[in-house]
């Protein structure tokens, strides 16, 4: 019962490291990464589409991201819907590919986006703080229905404390990794 309820709550925290590391990898860095810009919708033939599905995305040089879209009538709404996205890139485009340069990072965008990484963060440890919650009334209310002792109560409380006290440790390491990663001119 205990080893259930510790690997669901490991399995759920894990998720929420995983998407963590997702959404850290869309905060621009002075570094090209595809993942800055496969999320963005662009309206295409009036359906809003992530672009990632529409055009292949790469990374030719460390601060260039080239888009090729399979449909080539499409530049102009991805263009444009790169432009309406809160990244701050400028598209340039010939007929065949979008070019995007990565601009170098001003010194008050780097403070804006270590603070923008630092909500992110304490998102993560909350949601991972409720995930415990949640395991611990679970392995609580096993023991008031008497599938486990008072002793596997606590043994499974101090088990799923070391759990979190481990993803915690993740995502300060991951943090600290992103600030570092913003912080490289």
């Amino acid at each position: 019962m205990i080893e259930q309820v510790l690997k669901d709550t490991d399995s759920k925290m894990q998720k929420t490291i995983n998407a963590l590391t997702h959404e850290l990898a869309t905060i621009r860095t002075g570094r090209a990464t595809p993942a800055l810009v496969e999320h963005i919708k662009v309206d295409y033939h009036g359906v809003l589409t992530p672009l990632n599905q529409i055009a292949s995305i790469s990374i030719p040089e460390a601060k260039m991201i080239l888009i090729q879209p399979w449909d080539r009538t499409s530049i102009r709404d991805i263009e444009k819907a790169i432009l309406k996205s809160e990244l701050g890139l400028n598209p340039t485009s010939d007929s065949n590919v979008i070019r995007i340069i990565i601009p170098a990072l001003t010194e008050e965008r780097r403070k804006d986006l270590i603070k923008a990484v630092h909500k992110k963060l304490e998102e993560t440890r909350v949601a991972l703080r409720n995930i415990r919650r949640d395991g611990l009334e679970n392995l609580k209310r096993s023991e008031k229905e008497k599938q486990i002792s008072q002793d596997q109560l606590t043994r499974g409380t101090e088990q799923m404390q070391k759990l979190i006290d481990n993803f915690t440790d993740k995502v300060n390491k991951i943090g600290h990794d992103k600030e570092a990663e913003i912080m490289e001119i």
